[in-house]
């Protein structure tokens, strides 16, 4: 995330993240699956607003970022990519900073705008990505000094993958997701990303799914990430895909789509239903992504990986 302050109100930019990695290794005691996956930060952000007040509560307002719509001229309005979101205490954002005032045993309010350009319902985590960035907000806005490790242990209670944006923007994840290891950037991804005009509940995507019974190792995907070579999009495996596939038709569709558009790797990212294809350089993204907006596919957004900094105090 990129934290910035304009008089009394904090800016956070909240990136999107793109799963070049996905391996299911089986369910756990709590309900939740043991994981392994490698995931990047990339350049589509949702923007928080974050104004401290004297009354006691949180205040969330909720808008599409103005020229959205016409990413998605097929299907109309951009609630068909958004989702209905919520603007209460069912939304993370407002639990992430509700549990925080809880923790830090302060009384406080804060007035919190949401401008939204991460598709819902897309495996790209944008609900997490906004509970991070409101969490960084709130705590310099409230002027608490919390350090990024403890914000960050905060986070793991939120969702599995609400830690990942206070990291570095690119790291191994393990567990259910909430344990990371941080990895370098030594090059700049091109992609492509598509969220078509369904999405997908990330339960019936993981109920679906049956874990491997002979997982596929990460190293080599690693390793190739870390070398900054284009080997990356051999080594791309995202256990979930098939399971979506099965939940609705649009997999299969962009997976044909994206074969005959020369990228050097595509698949799902997360849970769906977004589908992205790495390209060879920025011209070509720029070219892979005005060839798919005229075919009414949904949302298109063409994107490179982010080295994001740590949240300021």
């Amino acid at each position: 995330m990129i934290l910035t302050a304009v008089d009394n109100v904090i800016v956070v930019w909240a990136p999107a993240k793109l799963n070049l990695f996905l391996e299911v290794l089986g369910k756990r005691d709590d309900g939740f699956h043991e994981i392994e996956t490698l995931m990047v930060a990339v350049t589509i952000f949702d923007t928080i607003y974050l104004l401290a007040t004297r009354e006691d509560r949180i205040q969330l307002t909720c808008e599409t970022a103005p020229g959205i719509q016409a990413c998605v001229p097929a299907h109309g309005a951009a609630a068909s990519w958004m989702g209905d979101v919520p603007t209460g205490s069912s939304n993370l954002v407002v639990r992430a900073v509700e549990r925080l005032r809880d923790e830090a045993g302060i009384r406080a309010g804060a007035a919190i705008r949401l401008i939204k350009r991460i598709p819902s319902a897309a495996g790209l985590g944008g609900a997490s990505s906004d509970a991070a960035a409101a969490l960084a907000a709130a705590n310099a806005a409230w002027q608490l000094g919390w350090p990024r490790e403890r914000l960050q242990a905060l986070a793991a209670g939120l969702g599995s993958d609400v830690p990942f944006f206070f990291g570095s923007g690119a790291a191994i994840c393990r567990g259910r997701g909430e344990r990371m290891e941080l990895l370098p950037h030594p090059a700049r991804l091109h992609v492509v990303v598509v969220r078509p005009p369904a999405g997908l509940s990330t339960t019936e995507v993981y109920r679906h799914c049956s874990p491997a019974d002979r997982p596929i190792p990460l190293a080599p995907l690693a390793a190739a990430w870390c070398g900054g070579g284009t080997r990356i999009g051999r080594h791309l495996h995202n256990r979930l895909e098939p399971a979506a596939a099965k939940l609705t038709p649009w997999i299969d569709r962009l997976r044909s789509v994206f074969d005959r558009l020369d990228c050097l790797g595509q698949q799902m990212s997360g849970s769906g239903t977004s589908y992205y294809g790495i390209c060879r350089n920025a011209g070509h993204a720029r070219r892979v992504a005005a060839r798919l907006r005229g075919q009414g596919l949904g949302y298109v957004a063409a994107a490179t990986t982010l080295a994001i900094p740590r949240p300021a105090p």
